[in-house]
């Protein structure tokens, strides 16, 4: 058939067809949102030279403006509100929100922080400006186990236990990165990868030596359940692990975490970690060496300068190749579509966050919420407290940390605006027919002279804000009043407090002293306690603290927080510090004598439990433990009871003392009861068999008991695990 057209007409089509061909090649995959993010990911490493390549895997990425890629600073902070990036809303430390055992509200916490630090984000951007500490990949949560209370990085940790460490954990995760299908809010970020908790002043040449049942059990178990819980990032810790670097551990980086756990995010370096492997570590040569060896095991991105200077090196001297340069960045470059950064921003769910959402009236009501939660009551001698207020005229507020800003904020700070030392907070909840007044009382050294102590003899009652502060806690060359790099010398309180407190009950012999403790961590409050009537462990609360601690103070809430750490008599009752056995170390391992065991917090009111119904008594591995509970409030004020299950393993060597596997915060009104259920899989008492290589659930007798510790038993169920 011939088909005769009409020139005219053929040249209105080529006009057409030949700008819809032009338009087509302008369509960059990695620009069409249509497509999937390996396949964006694939063409836009493919139109880069190896030179752009290897300029985006350090934390300082260079902008490749041909390809509309941008400058960014991958090193962002939130440990507990987006950090060193101006205002923001600034919650409680870590450990102090750990001891909420409310992960429902941790989750709250790190929705407000993704909120916020998306709000900067856009603001930045729109002046375009490409700043650390403003953008979206947070190096955040720390999910190392407190294994040793001289740790002076403890306090950023979720506490001592891997259950409660990775319920937590996952919550925070969650918040920060968002539920949105297509797009992370956030990244955040699991570290430090792996067996990292001290000592600070070695961390750079330290060898931590574990075997394989406490690596398993212990130092990994928190990983892996981020890692199952979608974690974008894990950022790969300083020390070695059985002689290897953790930035060069391929056994860590790639065989357990991306071939066994599944893992598709991106691992990060802590920050100069890469030139410790072969300056301090000395197990390579140098950085060319180190650069190959890192991407190798399975590092995407260096918080230093190694693989920007050095992988074009390596590549030509034959240790790498373009292909595993192609690895690494790929993995960085997923993250980032993730985030929304070559797409349209108008987009983005989260493009319309301003400064209306940063530290609004709602975000600082949960500082305050969080906050309440987390202060741990540890005495109320004849129930002194609540105090009512129209019993006391007047009030002396005193001590070290009373106004100070560093124990209100911690480390790894944000700053803000409105900041409630304990000074304002208990003026503020008072009338102004009541005299508040204020003194310093001591310093952190002077055990001689101090003041405030006969003004409190004319007051009512007495608040002593004593404790630590991150600067004698903290990170090595953060803390830089503590006298070993960041750590603690021993569990005590300085001098000058506890001389403090002594010369302070003189001069109030029958009046309150009500005692209130900052700090991170587990310190000597049997030295303090004959000379306070009730204390209170605040932690290192945020900016609400001081609001937080007047309304536990006047009885506005019960507290409800709990130790998420053992608070040891002494150091002796632990093993050396760079001992990374867990032999005799948390209440998991150690049930000799304690200031306070794990889980420990006292309430206002009173609870009883009972059962529901009796649970079966015979389980097979594949079972699920379910326990219906009756919380009742028993006491005179409505409260939270924080209810902990424990399991207590058959009698083999090696085998825990008792594991938390299971909590619940319930709220409980007066002469009410509350009903609660807890799910338990068997399969959550499995042990790694060091013979085997895997993971094991023993058959045998065990114990599920329910307390408000780890050493309060107020059910006891037996029960059979069989084969």
């Amino acid at each position: 058939m011939n088909i005769k057209i009409n020139s005219s007409l053929f040249i209105v089509i080529l006009l057409y067809i030949i700008p819809c061909a032009s338009h087509a090649q302008d369509k960059l995959i990695y620009k069409d949102t249509h497509q999937p993010i390996d396949l964006r990911v694939k063409d836009l490493v493919s139109r880069l030279t190896l030179e752009e390549k290897v300029s985006l895997l350090g934390y300082r990425s260079k902008a490749v403006e041909r390809l509309g890629i941008p400058a960014y600073n991958w090193w962002n902070e939130a440990l507990h509100g987006v950090a060193r990036a101006g205002e923001a809303t600034i919650f409680p430390q870590a450990i102090g929100m750990s001891a909420t055992f409310n992960p429902d509200l941790l989750k709250q916490v790190s929705t407000v922080i993704s909120t916020e630090a998306r709000a900067k984000y856009n603001l930045a951007i729109a002046k375009d400006r490409h700043l650390q500490y403003m953008g979206l990949t947070f190096w955040t949560p720390n999910i190392n186990i407190f294994r040793d209370p001289r740790w002076g990085r403890g306090q950023e940790t979720y506490g001592e236990d891997p259950f409660l460490t990775a319920t937590m954990g996952t919550a925070f995760v969650k918040g920060l990165q968002g539920d949105d299908p297509h797009y992370l809010k956030t990244s955040a970020t699991a570290k430090h990868f792996a067996v990292h908790s001290g000592p600070e002043a070695t961390r750079d040449y330290f060898d931590a030596i574990v075997d394989e049942k406490d690596l398993r059990e212990t130092y990994l178990y928190a990983f892996h359940a981020l890692v199952t819980n979608g974690v974008e990032s894990v950022m790969s810790a300083y020390n070695r692990v059985n002689g290897t670097p953790n930035s060069i551990n391929k056994v860590l980086l790639t065989d357990i975490l991306r071939k066994e756990w599944g893992f598709k995010g991106h691992v990060v370096t802590d920050c100069g970690a890469l030139d410790d492997v072969y300056s301090t570590h000395k197990s390579l040569p140098g950085p060319i060496e180190v650069a190959a060896a890192a991407i190798k095991a399975g590092v995407d991105l260096d918080c230093s300068t190694i693989l920007q200077n050095d992988a074009i090196k390596a590549i030509k001297q034959g240790l790498l190749t373009e292909k595993d340069i192609d690895g690494a960045l790929s993995a960085l470059l997923r993250t980032e579509f993730k985030l929304g950064f070559y797409d349209d921003a108008t987009l983005n769910p989260y493009y319309s966050y301003r400064a209306d959402s940063i530290h609004n009236t709602a975000h600082i009501t949960l500082a305050r919420k969080i906050a309440q939660q987390s202060m741990v009551l540890l005495k109320n001698d004849n129930n002194v407290l609540p105090l009512k207020k129209s019993n006391y005229s007047s009030i002396m507020v005193l001590g070290p940390n009373a106004a100070a800003f560093d124990p209100m904020v911690a480390n790894y700070h944000g700053v803000s605006s409105k900041v409630v030392n304990f000074v304002e907070g208990i003026t503020a909840a008072v009338d102004p027919s009541t005299r508040v007044e204020y003194d310093q009382g001591s310093d952190y050294k002077d055990t001689i002279h101090f003041g405030g102590t006969w003004a409190a003899g004319n007051a009512d009652v007495t608040i002593a804000v004593i404790g630590l502060s991150p600067v004698l806690e903290g990170e090595a060359g953060d803390a830089f009043l503590s006298e070993t790099g960041g750590d603690k010398k021993n569990l005590s309180l300085p001098a000058s407090e506890i001389a403090f407190m002594k010369e302070l009950r003189k001069s109030v012999p029958h009046k309150p002293v009500i005692a209130v403790v900052t700090a991170g961590s587990d310190v000597d409050i049997d030295a303090i306690a004959p000379y306070a009537d009730a204390i209170i462990l605040a932690w290192y609360p945020g900016e609400q603290g001081g609001n937080a601690l007047a309304d536990i103070v006047f009885g506005d809430i019960s507290p409800s927080g709990h130790l998420p750490v053992t608070f040891y008599k002494a150091l002796s009752n632990v093993p050396d510090y760079k001992d990374y056995s867990m032999k005799g170390r948390t209440y998991r391992y150690y049930d000799g004598p304690v200031q306070y065991p794990f889980g420990f917090g006292l309430s206002y009111t009173s609870f009883d439990y009972s059962l529901s119904s009796q649970p079966k008594n015979k389980y097979k591995i594949t079972d699920t433990i379910s326990v219906n509970l009756q919380v009742k409030n028993t006491g005179k004020m409505d409260g939270d009871d924080v209810v902990q299950a424990y399991i207590e393993y058959p009698q083999i060597d090696r085998m825990p003392v008792k594991e938390l596997k299971s909590f619940k915060r319930v709220s409980v009104s007066v002469g009410n009861s509350q009903s609660t259920t807890f799910h338990i899989p068997v399969s959550e008492s499995q042990k790694w068999d060091i013979k085997t290589h895997r993971w094991k659930v023993y058959p045998g007798n065990y114990k599920l008991i329910l307390g408000s510790n780890s050493r309060d038993e107020k059910v006891i169920l037996p029960f059979i695990v069989s084969k």
